[in-house]
Order: structure tokens, then C-alpha cells, then sequence
């Protein structure tokens, strides 16, 4: 898995590539939450992003529950069929904002 956190102002865009599983979440979570402050959005760019397990959901709850203590917003985009499967089964989707496209984010 790669991934790659760009600032645009008060956005942090993540972009995941691969399988977002227990051996690269960890290092991701200490990345992306290191660099999350009050005020910051996130958007994660998921177009890329092929599997995603319990370590990896679990990072993006992390990340909501921070924003949401900020006062800020989390956006998923471009879920992919797989990963999405998860998503529905564990219920996870009702939690998130999920948007079709990077482009059909709001903030």
C-alpha cells in the first residue's frame, strides 16, 4: 500500500493506493492524525484503494472521530466495488459521507 496526504488550505486530500490492511494502517493513522488539526478536512481520495481490512477501517473511524471533535468533516470518494463490500457488511457506510467522485466532494 501507498498513499499520499497533499494540504490544500484547510483540506488534507489523502490518496490510498492498493490494500489498506494491518501491516501499512498503523503508519498511516500516526501520519495522517500527526497531521490533522483543528479545522482540517479530509478527504480520501479511494479510487485507487483494492482491499481493506478491520486495521484499515479502523484508521478511517480514527480519523472521523477526530474531525468530528474538531468541528471538521470527513469525505470518502471513489470507493471501489470490493472495498465497498466491507463497507455494507460491516455497516461502516452509514458512518461516512461516501461520494461517487473526488470532484463531487463538499466542504
Amino acid at each position: 500500500m501507498t498513499w499520499e496526504i497533499t494540504e490544500e488550505g484547510n483540506l488534507l486530500k489523502v490518496s490510498i493506493e492498493g490494500r489498506l490492511v494491518a501491516a501499512g494502517a498503523p503508519n498511516l493513522r500516526e501520519e495522517l492524525l500527526g497531521k490533522m488539526s483543528e479545522g482540517k478536512n479530509v478527504l480520501f481520495d479511494l479510487s485507487k484503494m483494492v482491499h481493506i481490512d478491520s486495521s484499515g477501517l479502523g484508521v478511517l473511524v480514527q480519523v472521523l472521530q477526530k474531525a468530528k471533535s474538531c468541528g471538521s468533516k470527513v469525505v470518502l470518494a471513489a470507493l471501489q466495488p470490493g472495498p465497498k463490500i466491507v463497507f455494507d457488511i460491516t455497516k461502516v457506510s452509514r458512518v461516512f459521507e461516501i461520494v461517487p467522485t473526488v470532484a463531487d466532494a463538499k466542504f
